[in-house]
């Protein structure tokens, strides 16, 4: 029961991790921990093509389902087709190609259905009362957002996603990243859809709202009505997710940080996702680029140090965007300030997605024409901030 390196979570971030270093050292022990029967959850990750380098594909290329070469958004005052190229991964497909990875690392192990009762920083106890043991233990289960929350320091992203198989092939071919001509209520809300084949698709209904309350069942009628509309009839549901994503707006409520256990704490968890959208793809394989990067023999907290404070300062530009979109902007027109983000250069839009803005993007972003719906009560309570 001694490994290299010990992975707590079996979500994206530590099967990014796991993959990485099983490419790049594949004499490495490594022991992934995950309390559910599967890894990866009940999920779908999409992430622009070119956020994935040349020295990640050979493990990323065999996780992706479906790529689009293009993409489209729709305001009420906008509709774009933007030509990045665009993938995505489900939670089934990365389990597989997970565990395919480990059956050919004999000394390398996955405990499924295996709650880890203790983490420490060189041992993790099971429920079961097993005991593993490893020089690094990185910690990626979920986040602890229960002090942001009570400081009322969050917005929120949220959303109920069907996939639906439907009744004939529907004329639109290519994914719709953002439909926010649908009505506005509860924040800034928009249809997120992705052709996943000829007759099925993921319609997810996404609200940037300032409450964690989800209303799953006027969620799905929603959803069914807006298929039938855009896309046509629908034959079945095949799979449902949802999610809410906690979105801080102050710096430090759930930055990159070290678990109080003194492992490593990495994916949402420890702070590695764009704190303005939940996205989090390029920036979980980052981390995992970069500690697969590192001799398991020597890895510690400090290699990470220099990527720590590059995450910290592109996230400190997008709490303030949150808290100009969560307490500045009139709920109701909260797609308008969305609708001229979507006006800017395609190279910025996309290093936005990537956590990657250089200070001309930042301006960019920042400064022009202010959208309509600014408020002004909103605006002292930004100031504030």
């Amino acid at each position: 029961m001694r490994f290299d390196v010990i992975l707590v979570g079996g979500g994206l971030q530590n099967a990014l991790i796991a993959l990485a270093l099983l490419a790049r050292q594949p004499r490495a022990r490594i022991a992934l921990v995950e309390k559910d029967h599967t890894l990866g959850g009940n999920h779908t990750w999409s992430f622009h093509v070119d956020d994935v380098p040349a020295t990640a594909r050979s493990f990323v290329d065999p996780l992706v389902e479906h790529r689009w070469p293009s993409y489209l958004v729709r305001f009420p005052n906008l509709e774009r087709r933007l030509l990045h190229a665009y993938a995505s991964l489900s939670s089934a497909r990365l389990h597989e190609a997970t565990v395919q990875a480990f059956a050919a690392s004999p000394e390398s192990a996955i405990f499924l259905q295996s709650e880890a009762l203790e983490v420490a920083d060189h041992q993790v106890t099971l429920v079961d009362g097993r005991t593993l043991s490893a020089p690094v233990v990185i910690d990626a289960r979920g986040p602890d957002v229960s002090m942001a929350e009570r400081a009322g320091e969050v917005g929120y992203q949220k959303f109920v996603g069907l996939e639906l198989e439907l009744v004939a092939p529907p004329v639109m071919t290519e994914p719709i990243l953002m439909d926010a001509t649908v009505e506005q209520f509860d924040g800034l809300r928009f249809v997120y859809s992705l052709p996943l084949g000829p007759t099925r698709w993921l319609v997810e209904d996404t609200y940037f709202s300032n409450t964690a309350t989800l209303d799953v069942p006027r969620l799905r009628y929603q959803i069914l009505a807006y298929a039938h509309e855009r896309l046509g009839a629908t034959r079945s549901v095949i799979r449902e997710e949802r999610g809410v994503l906690p979105l801080p707006w102050r710096d430090g409520s759930l930055a990159p940080r070290r678990s109080r256990s003194g492992a490593l704490a990495a994916g949402y968890g420890g702070g590695w996702f764009h704190p303005t959208t939940g996205y989090s793809f390029p920036i979980a394989l980052r981390v995992a680029e970069r500690l697969a990067m590192t001799d398991v023999r020597h890895m510690g907290h400090g290699d990470m140090d220099d990527l720590i404070a590059e995450h910290r300062r592109q996230s400190r530009f997008c709490y303030l965007l949150n808290r100009l979109l969560f307490l500045g902007i009139e709920p109701r027109h909260r797609w308008r300030a969305m609708s001229r983000f979507y006006s800017l250069p395609e190279d910025t839009i996309r290093r936005f997605y990537a956590l990657t803005l250089s200070r001309r993007d930042r301006t960019r972003i920042l400064f022009g024409r202010p959208p309509q719906g600014l408020s002004l009560r909103g605006m002292l309570a930004f100031m504030e901030a």
